[in-house]
């Protein structure tokens, strides 16, 4: 992450560890229940192109993956 591009650390832990995990679960759907929409950065590995892998519940994040993304849905959307 780096200060000043508009991230903020919302949870973090080791999905290894059972309390952790449980705890970013919740962290996930609260934030999904609050409005926002998730996606889970990847990088091509033939071309190196980075894109994101929409994640509707915590068990569609790769559980290598370093983050999950947060952001809110379009105004007018549905």
């Amino acid at each position: 992450m780096r200060p000043g591009h508009g991230e903020v650390l919302i949870a973090e832990g080791d999905v290894d560890v059972r309390a952790e995990e449980e705890l970013l679960i919740a962290e996930f759907r609260r934030q999904l229940d609050s409005g926002m929409w998730a996606a889970v950065p990847v990088v091509d590995d033939r071309s190196g192109r980075r894109e994101a892998q929409m994640a509707r519940s915590f068990e569609e994040v790769p559980r290598d993956a370093e983050r999950v993304i947060f952001f809110p849905r379009a105004a007018g959307g549905q």
